[in-house]
């Protein structure tokens, strides 16, 4: 078997898809995206075709480590992402090449659920609680939450006590019914997180993540010795080699790799591994499209570290998008956790419409359609290039109604 052709489709709202034909018929789906460079991701893409067609689709590993170590620069958050696109549409093709899900290509499942938080948030504390009461009756246990801007490097102690009341109205409000976990952002400096993160503790939250950011790894370090509240970060780490450096330092106590964003299924699971080595639990990051989804559905499967410390066992980000979670109430979701998809690969079945000329259900985004997710996107051209290779055109919201559409049908299989 040998690879033919890598197609992108750049699809609303800020998704990019990868497809991987094969000359057996059997074809592969990716979700290689950094959120607002899918253009330049779908360039890489188009550099690291002229390496893989031709290739065996089924030798992941090989191909894994001619595309990162192949060139003299590496890692960052393009090529990583790119490789990542690419890694899952490979093992989605060895899974329907074997006739197996992934996860039981790399050692078969170790838990059958998966825990899920839902997302709260307004403006202002009422709204923070009306929001989180609806997740208890939607039978969540768990939630997550912004309680601040961007902070100055040194700030108001009004910042920090109308941050403070945001966590402290919603724990007074639901008691220990609900987990609540606090998401910086990235968005606080080095004294103000100190701050920030003391002001919270008395309100127990399940974590706190990104509290400063990645760049500040030493400091990270610094502030998980000086509180009992576990601290996660990860989402923008690209390598084993930057978490490497996190693990190092201590400076978490959940690791959160996205597996659009860091190499894909083969590079998280190294790192899942190491996580696992220092007692530290895995939550993937998971805020993107359906694919990115499945993929990220296939690794806490087989990593025993999922659940370890702070019960975190979560797919994050996953019940953001209203797509996202029409998707996960209809085919995978169960109360308040999430089960693998059991059909070979990835799990996912995807087909391509195309309409020239003419309009599309749902062209400015996803919706349902019946049993059906359309994913339409109003940007590029029928497949040009060497190698079959397909060029992204256009931006992603503009209206060209005489420029071929696109519809993905994404349904699990």
């Amino acid at each position: 078997m040998k690879i033919t052709r890598l197609s992108t489709y750049l699809v609303p709202p800020r998704w990019l898809f990868l497809k991987v034909d094969t000359d057996e018929g059997i074809s592969g789906w990716g979700e290689p995206i950094v959120e607002g460079r899918a253009a330049t991701v779908a360039a890489a893409i188009e550099e690291l075709s002229d390496y893989l067609v031709g290739e065996d689709p089924l030798q992941i590993e090989h191909h894994w480590q001619a595309m990162y170590r192949g060139a003299f620069y590496r890692g960052g958050p393009i090529l990583m992402s790119a490789i990542a696109g690419v890694d899952q549409a490979l093992w989605d093709i060895k899974g329907r090449y074997h006739n197996a899900p992934i996860h039981e290509l790399m050692g078969g499942k170790v838990r059958d659920r998966i825990r899920v938080y839902a997302w709260v948030g307004g403006d202002t504390p009422a709204d923070i609680v009306r929001t989180a009461r609806a997740a208890i009756d939607g039978g969540f246990l768990a939630t997550k939450m912004t309680i601040t801007g961007r902070m100055q490097i040194v700030d108001s102690t009004s910042k920090i006590d109308s941050a403070a009341e945001r966590i402290a109205s919603l724990r007074e409000a639901v008691g220990n019914k609900l987990d609540i976990a606090v998401d910086f952002h990235g968005r606080v400096h080095r004294p103000m997180a100190k701050v920030l993160t003391h002001a919270i503790e008395p309100y127990a939250p399940l974590f706190i993540e990104e509290p400063v950011l990645p760049e500040q790894l030493e400091f990270m370090a610094e502030l998980r010795s000086s509180t009992h509240i576990p601290i996660a970060t990860g989402e923008r780490l690209y390598s084993r080699y930057d978490f490497k450096r996190l693990l190092e330092l201590g400076a978490a106590d959940i690791v959160q790799p996205d597996l659009s964003h860091a190499g894909g299924i083969t590079e998280c699971r190294k790192i899942a591994n190491m996580a696992e080595a220092w007692d530290v639990a895995l939550a993937p990051h998971c805020p993107l499209g359906p694919i990115s989804l499945a993929a990220c559905l296939q690794r806490p499967r087989t990593t025993p570290s999922s659940r370890s410390r702070a019960r975190a066992a979560v797919i994050m980000g996953a019940m953001t998008s209203p797509t996202i979670w029409s998707i996960l109430r209809s085919c995978v979701l169960t109360t308040v956790t999430l089960r693998s998809p059991m059909a070979p690969g990835s799990g996912l079945k995807s087909t391509r419409t195309l309409c020239a000329n003419g309009r599309l259900r749902a062209t400015a985004g996803i919706v349902r359609c019946g049993g059906t997710t359309t994913a339409a996107s109003r940007s590029g051209e029928l497949p040009r290039g060497s190698h079959g290779k397909k060029a992204i055109a256009g931006a992603q919201h503009r209206t060209t109604p005489n420029r071929v559409h696109y519809a993905l049908l994404i349904t699990w299989i």
